[in-house]
């Protein structure tokens, strides 16, 4: 599977909470659905850039992320990433490999692309490592100086997990995130370095 295996006409409304809106998709060969949440805050590109790339940072916005560490960064704005992600007892916590990727969206929009790499590192036996992950966050620039986050992703945590208990820890993921994302992004006191070398492969606007 891939990022590309979501369809618009696929996603079904499921419930709106905060100015965040949360939606399901089923998807083929999976009894694990997909998820998407989108809302609006104000923002630049360059600080939502900025907040990506501030690896040590995600712990505090990404929903139930215990530890993440960076394992390789390549040349064209491509990271491997590393990420612990807790489940309730007895089940054991969840490890992905992720590799992520930044590409242009739309009319002035970026894209943070998303795909498991589940064999990048040999499996240590106190997780259960999660073998397919997708998914991708969209941003896009408005006319009122505030910017769309798009996030949607599909994870299937393991055949221990029944899919009816995943679906409904799933629905959890882009609303809690999106809504620390918001509350990190607009503390004044959060200024993550902008990383340079984003400038040498997309070009992106101040607002």
């Amino acid at each position: 599977m891939a990022v590309d295996n979501f369809h618009e006409d696929n996603w079904e409304f499921r419930v709106e909470h905060k100015d965040i809106r949360v939606y399901s998709a089923k998807l083929e060969q999976s009894d694990i659905l997909g998820f998407k949440g989108v809302t609006t805050l104000s923002s630049s590109l360059k600080k939502l850039i900025s907040l990506f790339h501030d690896i040590d940072g995600y712990t505090r916005w990404v929903h139930q992320l215990s530890s993440i560490n960076l394992l390789e960064k390549g040349d064209n704005l491509e990271y491997v990433l590393h990420q612990v992600v807790k489940a309730p007892w007895p089940l054991q916590p969840r490890d992905m490999i992720i590799r992520t990727g930044l590409d242009e969206a739309g009319e002035g929009g970026i894209a943070v692309t998303m795909s498991s790499k589940p064999d990048f590192i040999p499996e240590n036996p106190r997780y259960a490592r999660v073998r397919e992950t997708y998914g991708k966050w969209v941003f896009e620039p408005l006319d009122d100086e505030k910017v769309r986050i798009t996030f949607d992703m599909h994870v299937n945590p393991g055949r221990d997990i029944p899919s009816p208990v995943a679906n409904t820890a799933m629905f959890e993921v882009p609303f809690y995130s999106l809504q620390n994302l918001r509350k990190l992004v607009l503390d004044p006191s959060y200024n993550p370095p902008y990383p340079s070398e984003v400038d040498a492969f997309i070009s992106i606007s101040e607002q």
